[in-house]
């Protein structure tokens, strides 16, 4: 590559932190810091400065004043007389004025979009009808040029908002009111009193949208785009996030809410199809592309664009980068980004941003001022800073930066903190807090929640089968045992007394917490289905066929909408499974329960021939296929966990459902239990299966050894099948580790079916053809300790 030569334009933070990256580049044979500031007073106006005390002493760099304020041409002029091969314009009012089309006409390469595409940062209400042109996520909208309209807008609505000057407002034009009144107040600012100038002439009022900011950078040739890990900068003045707007009080990367899920959905959603708009919209985009998001309950929408690189973003950024930042600029001016690589150290960034006193309201300037030189790793990046008679002083409101990087965000915090010491001058103010919300409980860090911890214990529940055991034996008659412990009791007719008569089989189950989700939502049908769904697949891993059935309904008084709902499930799910409603109790018990909640339970008799009857244990071996058939999703097992993360992650059942934006969480939750039933009499009755696991609560590693003979376990491979992204989103918001999954849900196995590995292709494609999903999830081994042992839980991480 030819030697780079670099008219850098502005004099901040960022282009401070710009003229150093750039300087590493064995590419970059020099650069001309062109410090161009803007008038305090308004952001739109440029003015000469003396120079960034920063850019100063940077390698390779010369501070150069000499051009007036907006004279563009003036600047083609020095890049053509310094052999400039390479402009970085740094701040967005050059980018919208057009500074790209000076230089390209002159064809001198610009590392910043056309004009056109710099009005998704000059005008916020050209950027949010873009969104809405190219379905891009973002706040519900209005934008306003007429003061009297908007305020008719704000007495209109009831929902919190904010309120946005159109124009460049130099990061401050940003209002976030928390009553009617003080957003009439805003408006009245902007639109009347002009507090941002020309900037406030059109307004956007849109949805206040509550989550995490996250700041994403990305450099584009206008079709390839390649971003730098997502960032959270603190734009509030005040610990806490409290005051008013400023342009970013500190920063860190990379963040713990951005997983690699929403990383490839903010990519999919949002950034390929900007890109794709520009293209669309003949809007030549070659430069960097700042999106700044909200990660709400309902997923990822855009706050804002910036079409350069964000402050302090970049300062917290560049340091994490290890490519050639001058290789990745020519390759966007040039168009291809695609075969240059953009690589980022391991470790963690953070940036503290010490601010003149007063700041973002009047202060002082001119202040004289030392920096000390920082310790290892720590960066301090000059933005309102200049050099008079040789004396370091203020020039603007934020001031200097301290910046760190180490192996981990809490060191790198704890290093920037330690660099802000080296600052000295009177006024200095620095929020305490940076990075807080990075060490606030997340799902990654949140107590990990277990079955017990919402109130279960499946130990609990085992050691109380065992100690009733014997109770249970001293009932012994002919033809029944006594023993519990399986899926169903059998009552052997022939051995009672009654000749020739099959093997009776009765269950009883109940549907658990899972009600309470159907009393939030108003829908009682499915859960109906779902008590008869939780009886007959017991009845059938006995080998037996349902034949009639039975509930029970207790309640404080008696709603006769929510129980004929339910009843009405009832008999659809005994319809699915070919049995009798032969009746039922429903019991009226004042001061039982509390208003409309009600708990039931049913009870399923079928029967079966001795020759049918499972688990056939005599004849299991070692090398015996496991067959999982795919669930609905969470069935009627572990709701009283499920309710617990729901609530921590405050989300309500009314939301659209994170895995399933098509429904709401609720509906999803409520999706009945799968019924086996039909599909698998047929095989049962062919002889091909040794035996059935139900999984139910307890999930795989509770329920496959009660099928099987106590000198064999169950080996489950549990990378066989999809983890159901309902799944996902439960062990990540819980906190749940891999093995509790494994022994609370079904985690997207109904049923496991053990069989011959002679019998296993045509139980597979039978139970196909009925219409079911069929995994081969594992084989049977000899028994150690545990009877059942999941492999590769390491996937469900990922």
């Amino acid at each position: 590559m030819e030697p780079i030569r670099i008219l850098l334009v502005g004099n901040g933070g960022r282009e401070h932190a710009l003229a150093w990256k750039l300087a590493q580049s064995p590419f970059v044979e020099s650069i001309i810091a062109k410090l161009l500031g803007y008038d305090s007073n308004n952001s739109n106006v440029m003015q000469k400065v003396p120079g960034n005390g920063g850019t100063a002493t940077c390698p390779k760099t010369t501070n150069d004043d000499s051009v007036k304020q907006d004279d563009y041409a003036g600047l083609v002029a020095l890049a053509q007389k310094n052999k400039v091969n390479l402009v970085v314009p740094g701040p967005e009012a050059p980018l919208v004025d057009g500074i790209e089309g000076y230089f390209r006409n002159a064809g001198i390469r610009c590392y910043g979009p056309s004009k056109e595409a710099a009005r998704m940062e000059g005008s916020k209400t050209f950027a949010k009808d873009f969104m809405k042109k190219y379905n891009i996520p973002t706040a519900a909208y209005e934008n306003f040029s007429n003061y009297e309209d908007a305020s008719r807008y704000l007495d209109s609505i009831n929902h919190h908002v904010v309120i946005k000057a159109s124009g460049l407002a130099g990061g401050k034009g940003v209002i976030i009111p928390t009553t009617k009144e003080e957003a009439h107040a805003a408006l009245k600012e902007i639109m009347l009193n002009h507090e941002f100038g020309s900037a406030g002439d059109e307004v956007v009022i849109e949805e206040f949208l509550e989550g995490d900011e996250l700041s994403i950078l990305s450099f584009s040739d206008g079709y390839t785009i390649h971003s730098l890990p997502p960032a959270q900068d603190h734009k509030r003045i005040f610990d806490g996030d409290q005051g008013p707007n400023t342009g970013g009080m500190g920063c860190y990367a990379p963040t713990n809410i951005a997983n690699k899920e929403l990383i490839a959905e903010v990519e999919r959603t949002v950034l390929q199809p900007t890109i794709a708009g520009f293209r669309a919209e003949r809007m030549p985009f070659r430069g960097t592309l700042f999106t700044g998001l909200m990660i709400t309950k309902n997923g990822p929408k855009v706050l804002e664009y910036n079409v350069r690189f964000g402050d302090p973003e970049t300062q917290t950024l560049l340091p994490l980068m290890s490519s050639d930042l001058a290789e990745i600029m020519v390759a966007c001016t040039e168009g291809h980004l695609d075969i240059v690589p953009v690589t980022v150290s391991a470790g963690a960034s953070a940036t503290v941003v010490v601010a003149a006193g007063g700041y973002p309201g009047s202060y002082a300037k001119g202040t004289a001022m030392s920096v000390q030189v920082p310790p290892a790793e720590t960066n301090i990046f000059h933005a309102g800073t200049s050099i008079k008679d040789g004396q370091l002083q203020t020039s603007g409101g934020r001031v200097i930066a301290s910046q760190a990087v180490a192996e981990n965000l809490e060191q790198a915090v704890k290093k920037a903190y330690i660099g802000v010491e080296s600052i000295k001058f009177d006024g200095m103010f620095f929020r305490k807090d940076i990075a807080h919300r990075a060490f606030k409980p997340t799902a990654a860090t949140r107590e990990a929640l277990t079955y017990a911890s919402a109130g279960v214990s499946i130990e609990g529940g085992n050691d109380f089968v065992e100690r009733i055991k014997e109770l249970t034996a001293a009932t012994r008659r002919p033809g029944a045992d006594g023993v519990i412990g399986g899926f169903g009791g059998e009552l052997d007719l022939d051995a009672a007394g009654y000749p020739g008569a099959p093997i009776i089989v009765t269950c009883i189950d109940g549907v658990g917490t899972k009600l309470m989700v159907a009393q939030v939502m108003g829908k009682h049908d499915t859960v109906g289905i779902d008590l008869v769904a939780m009886n007959a697949n017991d009845l059938i891993v006995q080998g037996a066929e349902p034949l009639q059935f039975v509930d029970y309904i207790g309640c404080s008084k008696l709603n006769k909408d929510i129980f004929a709902a339910f009843v009405k499930g009832v008999s659809v799910g005994c319809t699915m499974c070919s049995s009798v409603l032969a009746g039922g109790e429903t019991a009226e018990m004042p001061g039982m329960y509390n208003d409309d909640d009600y708990d039931a339970a049913g009870c399923a008799v079928g029967a079966m021939l001795k020759e049918d009857r499972l688990p056939r244990k005599d004849l299991m071996v070692e090398g015996d296929v496991l067959l999982g058939i795919a669930s609905n999703g969470l069935h009627s097992n572990g709701f009283s966990l499920v309710r617990k993360i729901v609530a921590r992650s405050g989300i309500s059942y009314h939301d659209p459902a994170p895995w399933n934006k098509e429904t709401s969480v609720g509906l999803s939750l409520l999706t009945p239990t799968r019924i086996y039933v039909h599909p698998l009499l047929p095989v049962v009755k062919q002889k091909l299966l040794k035996g059935l696991a139900h999984i139910t609560g307890g999930g795989l590693t509770e329920n496959i050894p009660r099928a099987l003979s106590e000198h064999l376990a169950a080996e489950v491979d549990v990378s066989a099948w999809q983890f159901p992204p309902v799944f996902k989103w439960l062990k990540e918001n819980g906190n749940v580790a891999a093995s509790e999954m494994g022994r609370t849900f079904n985690t997207g196995i109904g049923m496991v079916a053990i069989v011959s590995k002679e019998s296993a292709y045509q139980v597979i494609s039978e139970l196909e053809a009925a219409g079911e999903k069929v995994y081969t999830i594992g084989k049977l081994v000899s028994r150690s300790t545990e009877g059942c042992v999941l492999k590769n839980l390491q996937t469900w991480d990922n």
